[in-house]
């Protein structure tokens, strides 16, 4: 069986039918009775918890929205139009709603970025800031978490009347899912809380976080949230073209728990047994290896103790030019990672919990091939991966650690999929 990838650079590879468990992509999108424009308009009418905004707005008040950035493809371009136009049927002028980029711990957009993403007409008539997880002036304390670390917030999003986020939902390795209260954390958090939310995830098995709705890391993410003041989110489900298949309006958490039911069944995808080998892209997560690390979470989950995954993935900013310490240490175990970032060897515990959460697969749970053009054979291994320049001698690699008889399961969508293995036949 011939397995492509979507990248133009990257040549796809001949898996014998003896060895292929599988291919495992999410199911394409149903044919919807709307259009886009309508299954916005749909949600905005009809908010789940909460009452349409038009209907709460007034002139006076201060309303924020947030955005995702630049690594999630939600088309906030076709959604703020029509968000805009019903905080203006309730009388809000437009000098009284700004933009902020929920960033998180990313680098700052270019303004090419921007232009894509929100459009001219926007850029030009609305004010579009970035959050800057590293600018205390910039940030209010909201207290502290469990464990004392201090919550610091976006100052204009504290500050808001009313506060709006804009995201997606797709499985997610870290949380669960994406989506809901995490435009507020990590979106428009100080680096110290994110890294603990973080850290807290590296606790749990991938199992028991990647397409869990409710589960620890998201219980903290909606506390912050409701302490931030979020008032409403608008969350795509994205379809398999990167449009819409369908949104969820209004509470925080209840939309948001609906919008991950949307989600299961549309990148959930039935394994029947662990593999030997799991063959997955990043897709649609591909800008450089701290993002391509969703196609990891997902092999994590579908490959056996002492397999082998081969991610695939283009990177093309590299490992993450942001995160210098990422390339100094490479991935580590949780116990390395912990103690390198106690001694102040690895500056931000966000770093430090990604290291841990990659490291528990490819350390200790299964090797991991990986072919990047855009990270150097130096850098592959520097991180503890294996290299290889084509899928091809990635799978010769795998097939010589395993034997010729090594079952192959191949994830399309990395990046957003859900390996479910049927526990009757692992």
């Amino acid at each position: 069986m011939k397995i492509d990838f979507p990248y133009r650079m990257i040549e796809g590879v001949e898996v014998p039918d003896a060895n292929l468990l599988g291919i495992f992509e999410p199911p394409k999108d149903c044919a919807l009775p709307q259009n886009e424009d309508g299954i916005v308009s749909e949600g905005l009418s009809h908010p789940i918890g909460f009452p349409p905004v038009e209907q709460i707005v007034g002139p006076g008040m201060k309303i924020v929205i947030i955005s995702d950035d630049h690594t999630r493809p939600t088309p906030v371009a076709k959604i703020l139009p029509l968000l805009l136009e019903r905080l203006g049927e309730g009388r809000v002028s437009r000098e009284k709603i700004s933009i902020v980029v929920g960033s998180g711990t990313h680098r700052p957009m270019t303004d090419t970025e921007k232009l894509k993403k929100f459009g001219q007409h926007l850029l030009e008539h609305f004010e579009v800031s970035d959050h800057n997880s590293y600018d205390p002036e910039s940030l209010v304390s909201l207290g502290h978490s469990e464990d004392g670390t201090e919550v610091l917030v976006n100052r204009k999003a504290v500050e808001a009347d009313l506060l709006i986020g804009i995201g997606q939902i797709v499985p997610h390795g870290v949380v669960g899912f994406s989506g809901g209260g995490k435009i507020v954390q990590p979106g428009v958090c100080g680096e110290a809380i994110t890294g603990w939310t973080h850290w807290l995830s590296v606790q749990y098995d991938q199992s028991q976080i990647l397409g869990v709705r409710d589960n620890p890391v998201r219980t903290q993410i909606d506390a912050v949230a409701e302490k931030a003041g979020l008032d409403l989110i608008v969350n795509t489900v994205p379809s398999s073209n990167g449009g819409i298949a369908a949104l969820v309006v209004g509470d925080p958490v209840e939309a948001h728990r609906k919008g991950c039911q949307i989600a299961t069944e549309l990148f959930g995808v039935t394994v029947p047994r662990l593999a030997d080998i799991v063959l997955t892209d990043s897709y649609p997560a591909d800008s450089n290896l701290w993002q391509a690390a969703k196609g990891l979470y997902a092999a994590a989950t579908a490959v056996r103790e002492g397999g082998v995954v081969i991610l695939v993935t283009p990177c093309p900013e590299g490992v993450a030019p942001e995160q210098p310490d990422f390339l100094a240490h490479g991935y580590l175990t949780p116990e390395q990672a912990w103690e390198r970032f106690n001694k102040g060897q690895i500056r931000a515990l966000t770093v430090a919990a990604h290291l841990a959460r990659v490291g528990k697969l490819v350390r200790s749970k299964a090797r991991t091939i990986l072919v990047s053009p855009g990270v150097s054979p130096q850098e592959t291994e520097k991180l503890g991966l294996l290299y290889a320049q084509t899928v091809k001698e990635a799978l010769q690699k795998a097939f010589a650690l395993l034997g010729r008889d090594a079952q192959v399961a191949v994830l399309r969508r990395g990046g957003e999929i859900l390996p479910q293995i049927r526990r009757d036949t692992e």
